[in-house]
C-alpha cells in the first residue's frame, strides 16, 4: 500500500526500506531478543517525487540525511515493531509535506502618512518629558 503525502503524491512501497532492528535504552531482557524498532531508509534521488521536492529535501539541513541524498529515520519510541513502522513512516511522510508547502512572498510596504506622523509625534513628546527630567539651572 503506497505511502500517501497528499491527495497528489504518494510514494510505492518499493522506494521505502524498512528494516527492523533491536532498540536501544532500557527495556530488560525483551530490549536483547526482539528487533521492535524500526529503521527506514528513503532514497530522495531515487524516488518518484517531483524534482522540485526532491530539491527542497536535498537542501534541507538535516542530520537524519546522508551525503547520498538517503534520508534515514530511526523509531523506537514504541514496545510493537507495527507501532514504530507507522511512527517512522508517518514522520517521513511530515518531513515531505513540510517541503511541499511554499511560503507566501512578502510584499514589502511602506508606513503610512499619518503613521509617519504620529510617530514623529511620539519621539517629541518623549523628548519634552526627557527635558524636563534636566536639573534646572540657576543663570
Amino acid at each position: 500500500m503506497p505511502l500517501i503525502i497528499n491527495p497528489r503524491i504518494s510514494l510505492p512501497d518499493h522506494e521505502i526500506t524498512l528494516i527492523a532492528i533491536r532498540a536501544q535504552g532500557a527495556g530488560g531482557q525483551n530490549v536483547n531478543k526482539v528487533a521492535s524498532a524500526i529503521h527506514l531508509r528513503f532514497d530522495i534521488r531515487g524516488s518518484s517525487l517531483p524534482d522540485i521536492y526532491k530539491e527542497r529535501l536535498l537542501a534541507m539541513s538535516d542530520q537524519r540525511l546522508t551525503g547520498d541524498g538517503i534520508l534515514v529515520i530511526k523509531a523506537q519510541q514504541y514496545r510493537t515493531q507495527e507501532k514504530n513502522r507507522t511512527d517512522a513512516l508517518e514522520r517521513l511522510a511530515r518531513i515531505i509535506r513540510r517541503v511541499t508547502v511554499t511560503e507566501k512572498k512578502r510584499t514589502p510596504t511602506r508606513p503610512s502618512v499619518t503613521a509617519r506622523q504620529k510617530r514623529v509625534e511620539s519621539k517629541t513628546r518623549r523628548g519634552r518629558i526627557k527635558t524636563m527630567r534636566k536639573k534646572v539651572s540657576d543663570s
